[in-house]
């Protein structure tokens, strides 16, 4: 299972990379040509969201499967066990978290760069009717 999670991190990784250079101030020259790629990259990221709601969907069965230790009838190697699991599916939930949010930020930031350039052109073109 461990795959799953290097692949939404990398995506997560990329996201926030793109989120990054999209958003920096000053890289005016590169700013089309990554618009142009994030904007090709968008639908494929798209299948992030269904993979997330998988890999909670996970964390939920393994949570409602996982034996409980409450009792005084643990041992020490069985109560660490037990907390190393329950960290592990919080990390994990915090990086499904992560790369929905850097998702939607990517999409909503990409638009609103698209539309800032649209402006910019027309407000060009209008001073040079003028």
């Amino acid at each position: 299972m461990a795959l799953e999670w290097v692949v939404l991190g990398y995506a997560a990784g990329a996201e926030a990379i793109m989120l990054l250079l999209l958003t920096l101030p000053g890289l005016d020259p590169l700013r089309k040509g990554l618009i142009a790629v994030t904007r090709n990259l968008l639908k494929p990221f798209l299948s992030i969201i269904p993979f997330c709601l998988f890999l909670l969907m996970d964390i939920y069965w393994k949570y409602e499967t996982r034996p409980s230790c409450e009792s005084e009838s643990c041992s020490p190697s069985e109560h660490l066990r037990h907390q190393k699991s329950i960290m592990k599916s919080q990390r994990n939930a915090v990086l499904i978290a992560s790369a929905l949010v850097f998702y939607w930020l990517l999409y909503s930031v990409t638009g609103l760069v698209v539309k800032i350039d649209q402006l910019n052109k027309r407000v060009e073109k209008l001073k040079a009717q003028d």
